[in-house]
């Protein structure tokens, strides 16, 4: 019998696992690295490519459907959608990198007053400040590439569809679709509600097609 417990002492003995003080297990670390995510720094790149995103899908989409309401060629619709993502794709990156290099040099030049006032620095260093602020290249690139990835949706939509009334159906329809899922994603990704978001940014695209598709129709009745 002692044989026996001395044999069942040393499995359990040689099955345990000791854990070394100070190291956490590494499901604990994964919970706390996942709360500890700093999603300020992700909504920078967020709002940027999905600014981007639904730009390029609504302003391409709204530009064809004003051409559209006075054309009926598929040619004119699709060369409107192709200049306006060249246009919007680079507007969209200029406008973007001036914005953010402007509010990163404000940043720059708080951080140097607050260093000047203190005289010593308080542990943290300037290159781990400037590491915590947006990059007006990336935040530039990220625009320009949600903005052609938007507009694209469109272009490929009507491309291949000859009726007239159904390309503008199509447009309209895939333009909605595809706006929901950018609100979606930017909910998801930004944790903010989604139910909102979908439906701030498609009644926000559903606006910009009518009024372009309207005014753009009445203009052609005034013969202007």
């Amino acid at each position: 019998m002692a044989s026996l417990d001395g044999q069942k002492t040393n499995e359990t003995s040689s099955n345990h696992v000791e854990i070394p003080v100070g190291v956490e297990p590494k499901a604990n670390r994964e919970i706390v690295e996942e709360r500890n995510i700093d999603y300020s720094q992700r909504a920078n790149w967020v709002r940027a490519a999905v600014l981007g995103a639904n730009d390029g899908l609504v302003s391409v989409a709204s530009l064809m459907m004003g051409v559209g309401a006075v054309k009926e060629q598929m040619t004119a619709m699709l060369l409107a959608g192709f200049a306006g993502l060249i246009a919007g794709a680079c507007s969209m990156a200029i406008g973007e990198f001036v914005s953010v290099y402007t509010q990163y040099d404000i940043e720059i030049a708080q951080m140097k007053r607050e260093r000047e006032k203190k005289s010593i620095g308080d542990g943290v260093s300037e290159e781990a400040e400037r590491e915590k602020l947006p990059n007006p290249f990336q935040a530039a690139v990220a625009s320009a590439l949600a903005f052609s990835v938007g507009a694209v949706v469109p272009l490929l939509s009507a491309a291949f569809i000859k009726n007239h009334k159904i390309r503008l159906g199509v447009v309209v329809t895939v333009a909605s679709l595809t706006l929901v899922v950018f609100g979606g994603l930017g909910a998801v990704l930004g944790k903010t509600p989604i139910t909102k978001s979908c439906l701030r940014v498609l009644i926000g695209g559903w606006m910009a097609m009518t009024v372009t598709f309207g005014f753009t129709k009445l203009f052609s009745f005034a013969g202007i």
